[in-house]
């Protein structure tokens, strides 16, 4: 794009310069007028020469300096300032003798007529025509820039794609099954429409994918045309709103044209719900001109013949904002579901991703898979990069399970920042409210298993993680499985209580989260006793009179329950923490010497045995190096490094 600017830029400076050195070539200098007395004394002296006569002027040149003294004083220094040659004009008069005299004289003269149009026409609307043409040649070849955007701003700029260009098929989609099945009917209609119009069938004339970021929508509308061999428009829903009053409904029916000139197509609009939001939709939200551009689309697909062989395919990942008129059969007949993968599906979709990647022989897809619940598609194929980019970088023959696992904490936590320098109180803590976390979670019959307790820094605020990977995917969840990860949350807090008798701000995070399931507990899942069994509403708006839609004696009882849950929770961990202090501080030790503890580590410490040597000895800190656990109050310097959030939680419901 710099270089067509910098082209664009040249070749305009290039014109103007031509046109401007056209200009001083065929206009000359002005004359200077003089008395025809003050002329025929020139001719006389034979002081002119070069002389244009037309019926009212007569224009020549002076022969200087000799012309001087025949001039007046301030007719021969006008002439002067003029520089070389002298040029004068005079108007004409009945003079018979005139021609008789220039004869003898030997002076030049021609005649010309009083008609200056030719001159103009030569020296302006040529070289403007010029200008223009080289503009539009310009133009057309797409170098206009922001020009040409402004004169096409009623045309549609969708992306045209067939089969060979974009490559995919559903071969190449993996984990979503259900919904490569109901498009696969969308396929065979674009094949072979025969199929279904004799039997009076009418394929729908809209499909809309509604789906988290990530988990394949657009690929999945790319595969659906390349499996039928078809063009592919493919358009945002922001293309279409523009500054300008029915710039987008001119680019709605462009983009319809387009596609009925080149069916069977499909006409792809990925995030619909820049454009199809619901209409009056709030004071300030109304927006006349998107609201007439969706005005455009619903007549648009309401003018769609069933069988023209133009199918209309739109993503979004927030359906709940979509206007009831786009969702209504007729026109987005037919929605699509894609969820977050299953254990199945990741498994599937890491099958595709390592495809073109030099696996080594330890590798687990089905081990990988389990310990990335909640993973889309993007997240997946990013865990793969990285993890092949992780082995490159040490100059590995194959990617390794280490790699992943690198790839996976990164994904989960961020990066890691071992040149974050911790003070050893700080560390201390830290090491502790981990290990809190950590055996609270081991102790709960319905917490997922531990993986991983770490305390090297990573991402932005994380001064440490621990993180559950869980068995199996979950769906619902019981009461005494949310209070079991409740006490989880709650483990790093207390633990800080016990081993210093006071608290650090590194539980931010956790209390946020436990407050947040404990009021969904109340308000949504009916899990009080005292407010029975009632939804009350969104926790969006928790303040009365601020879109609640209960009581304000409701809204404090629906406080006290949630303290109540969380104070009972409290006192469960406390107890477990106190009767199991032993292996806490075993756990806190061994973080403090190797930094990162694994299942079966944890596992060992938990019951008393002795596990064998660090993994990674360069970042264990030596025992006789190692900070002793201060008693009492800790008192750990204010700063950014205590606001964090420890726990990586592989999914929402999980801590």
């Amino acid at each position: 794009m710099d270089r067509k600017n910098d082209l664009v830029s040249t070749l305009l400076t290039v014109s103007l310069l031509v046109l401007i050195a056209f200009q001083l070539l065929t206009l000359r200098a002005p004359a200077q007028p003089v008395d025809y007395s003050d002329f025929r004394r020139l001719v006389a002296a034979r002081q002119v020469d070069d002389l244009e006569i037309t019926p009212t002027q007569i224009t020549g040149t002076v022969r200087m300096p000799g012309a001087s003294a025949l001039l007046p004083a301030s007719a021969a220094k006008a002439l002067q300032a003029q520089g070389s040659p002298w040029r004068f004009t005079t108007t004409r008069v009945a003079d018979d003798r005139l021609t008789d005299e220039l004869a003898q004289a030997g002076i030049r003269y021609r005649g010309a007529s009083d008609s200056t149009w030719m001159g103009t026409l030569l020296s302006w609307i040529v070289p403007v025509m010029a200008f223009f043409f080289v503009w539009s040649l310009l133009m057309r070849r797409g170098g206009g820039g922001a020009m040409q955007d402004f004169m096409g701003v009623g045309k549609s700029k969708p992306r045209v794609y067939v089969q060979k260009e974009t490559g995919v098929t559903f071969d190449d989609i993996a984990g979503i099954d259900e919904a490569k099945a109901e498009l696969r009917q969308i396929v065979e209609f674009l094949r072979n429409s025969e199929r279904y119009r004799r039997l009076g069938g009418k394929i729908p004339k809209g499909v809309l994918i509604v789906g988290a970021p990530g988990t394949g929508k657009t690929l999945l509308a790319k595969a659906v045309a390349g499996e039928a061999s078809v063009p592919f428009f493919s358009i945002s829903g922001s293309a279409f709103v523009e500054m300008f009053v029915g710039v987008g409904a001119a680019r709605v029916r462009d983009l319809f044209e387009q596609a009925q000139q080149k069916a069977p197509c499909i006409v792809f609009i990925d995030e619909l719900d820049a454009l199809g939001k619901v209409r009056g939709a709030g004071v300030s939200s109304g927006n006349d001109e998107r609201e007439q551009t969706l005005n455009q689309l619903l007549v648009e697909m309401d003018g769609f013949q069933p069988n023209s062989g133009v199918i209309i395919m739109a993503a979004t990942n927030r359906p709940e904002i979509l206007d009831p008129a786009l969702l209504r059969p007729g026109r987005f007949d037919r929605h699509i579901a894609i969820d977050r993968p299953d254990l199945v599906g990741r498994r599937q979709i890491l099958s595709v991703h390592v495809k073109h990647v030099k696996l080594a022989p330890d590798v687990d897809l089905a081990e990988l898979a389990s310990r990335t619940p909640g993973f889309v598609g993007a997240d997946l194929a990013n865990v793969v990069n990285e993890a092949a980019l992780h082995a490159a970088e040490l100059e590995k023959p194959a990617v390794e399970m280490s790699d992943f696992d690198e790839a996976i904490d990164r994904a989960m936590a961020g990066m890691e920042r071992k040149s974050r320098v911790m003070n050893a109180q700080e560390k201390v803590i830290i090491a502790h409210h981990e290990a809190g976390h950590a055996l609270v979670a081991q102790s709960r019959a319905h917490c997922d298993p531990v993986k991983k307790v770490s305390i090297i820094p990573r991402g932005v605020a994380a001064l440490g993680y621990t993180q559950q990977v869980p068995t199996e995917d979950r769906y619902v969840l019981r009461k005494s499985e949310l209070l079991d990860r409740l006490d989880a949350l709650l483990g790093g807090r207390v633990a800080e209580e016990i081993m210093f008798g006071d608290v650090s701000t590194g539980a931010e995070n956790d209390l946020d989260r436990a407050t947040a399931m404990a009021r969904h507990m109340v308000e949504r899942y009916g899990m009080s006793e005292r407010l029975g069994l009632t939804t009350l509403g969104s926790t969006t708006y928790p303040v009365p009179g601020d879109g609640t839609r209960y009581s304000e004696s409701t809204a404090r009882l629906v406080d006290e329950e949630v303290r109540r849950l969380l104070r009972e929770a409290h006192e469960r961990v406390e107890r477990t923490l106190r009767e199991r202090r032993a292996p806490l501080e075993r756990i806190a030790r061994r973080l403090l010497e190797c930094e990162v503890l694994d299942h079966e580590t944890l596992l060992q410490l938990i019951e008393g045995e002795l596990p064998g040597a660090c993994a990674t000895s360069s970042a264990a800190v030596p025992p006789s190096d190692r900070p002793a656990p201060p008693v009492g109050r800790a008192d750990p310097e204010p700063g950014a490094a205590h606001e964090k959030a420890p726990d990586t939680a592989p999914h929402t419901a999980a801590h």
